[in-house]
């Protein structure tokens, strides 16, 4: 049977089953744009609160509508299970599940073991799978081919491998998911050949590359090169700060320049879930080549170093104040990694509640898209956001702009808090001048 060709006329006809491992920030949004399309998906999840979210037509993810999700699952072209034994029945499986550091900064792979050897039990003749989840170059291989490869599975001939890495970009709204070109690395020339099929089905344009290795280290490189840039631009924010020199008017005026320069801005330290992390899953793989990344590493001890910095100011602000951080109450202002989502993953927020719990502040936060602080493996914070009014910003003694959300009422953060400290430039908008506005 001519397996390949067969998998790529179902993709063409759209009589093809898609599954998902995943349910996150990029597996749910892979398979609606599958189902937009019209090629049935089946959303896999270990979680059986988004299975049953997802079933009842709701959304978890504040840039997906549930009014998306609901036409999806009344087309039935969506649904969402914890049953994997239904992977048999797919003839795609994506895998997009999370792929975190340990403890010492190693790469913790056991979301993506786990699901290969799921996948494992399952796997039939005629299936193709793709993993998504963003890794060091070799895992393909040394993961999945391994428990892959039996008597009657040949990659290949009777059934396809390929590492396609995602590029999601939350609460970025110059780019939907399908104008996003998609890079491609398969195990053999077929396999490549059905990577381009699959994911030519949803997306304007498929980049095809050599092997999955390079595809996987493509991904890594991408976030390393934003790691080390904003490493750059946050040593030079430190800099300037000695200096009296405003970074922010540095980098505008830099930005004028037509060739040769890309902007990067500073922040209270690194988030979400790519380039805090993607930059140690190369400097790890490298020890196995004795090589050692000394510029890559170099910017992750500048970037983990930030939130001290920003405590730092945020203490000198108030000592100027004739106040000790020990008993101040320090209200976070957004805590999300980034502006507009509702993400959490890896946010510096975490980070600096935890430096100024130790120091012995009282901290409280808002955010409007973060009503409640999730439960991380490092961070188990009970705390809800707080409501920004006059009166709960008159009870601080400091306000930390961790991050600058667009719908905030910034006028009257400034207004009516003893201090400000702005770690985005938010109150640039404002043109404010005021002595309790401090840039960190």
């Amino acid at each position: 049977m001519d397996f390949k060709n067969t998998l790529i006329s179902k993709l063409n006809d759209k009589t093809s089953l898609i599954g998902v491992v995943g349910m996150g920030y990029v597996g749910l949004p892979i398979a609606l744009r599958f189902a937009e399309v019209g090629i049935k998906a089946l959303g896999f999840d270990v979680d059986p609160v988004k299975i049953d979210k997802l079933n009842q037509k709701q959304s978890y993810i504040e840039h997906i509508s549930a009014q998306k999700i609901a036409k999806m699952i009344e087309a039935d072209l969506f649904s969402a299970t914890g049953d994997f034994k239904r992977l048999a029945d797919c003839d795609v499986v994506i895998i997009a599940v999370p792929t975190p550091l340990t403890d010492k900064k190693e790469p913790d792979l056991k979301y993506v073991v786990a699901t290969a050897e799921t996948i494992q039990k399952f796997i039939r003749p005629g299936q193709a799978i793709s993993l998504e989840s963003t890794t060091y170059p070799g895992t393909t291989k040394e993961h999945l081919l391994s428990r892959f490869e039996r008597a009657d599975m040949k990659v290949g001939e009777n059934y396809f491998l390929i590492y396609s890495p995602e590029r999601e970009d939350p609460g970025n709204p110059d780019f939907s998911i399908h104008q996003i070109p998609k890079v491609v690395g398969g195990i053999t020339p077929s396999c490549q050949d059905v990577g381009e099929a699959i994911y030519g089905c949803i997306l304007d344009r498929v980049v095809k590359v050599t092997s999955p290795e390079v595809a996987e280290l493509t991904k890594v490189f991408e976030n390393i090169f934003r790691c080390v840039n904003i490493a750059l631009v946050n040593e030079l924010k430190m800099l300037t700060d000695r200096m009296g020199i405003d970074v922010w008017e540095v980098i505008k005026a830099s930005s004028t320049k037509p060739f040769g320069f890309m902007p990067f801005f500073p922040g209270p330290g690194l988030g979400g879930h790519c380039i805090p992390i993607d930059p140690y899953y190369l400097s790890w793989k490298a020890k196995e080549y004795d090589f050692s990344t000394r510029f890559i590493e170099l910017a992750g001890e500048v970037n983990t170093s930030v939130p001290y910095w920003v405590v730092q100011k945020l203490s000198e602000a108030l000592n100027k104040q004739k106040k000790c951080m020990n008993g101040s109450k320090i209200m976070l202002l957004g805590v999300a990694y980034k502006k507009n989502v509702d993400d959490m993953r890896e946010s510096p927020a975490l980070v600096l509640t935890k430096l100024l719990l130790k120091a012995g502040a009282e901290v409280c936060y808002h955010d409007p898209y973060i009503p409640v602080l999730p439960h991380t493996r490092e961070f188990q914070l009970d705390m809800t956001s707080v409501p920004l009014t006059p009166e709960n910003l008159t009870k601080m003694d400091a306000v930390l702009i961790v991050t600058d959300h667009d719908n905030v009422d910034y006028q009257l953060v400034v207004n009516h808090s003893a201090l400000v400290v702005d770690t985005r430039n938010a109150l640039d908008r404002l043109n404010e001048k005021s002595k309790n506005i401090v840039k960190a």
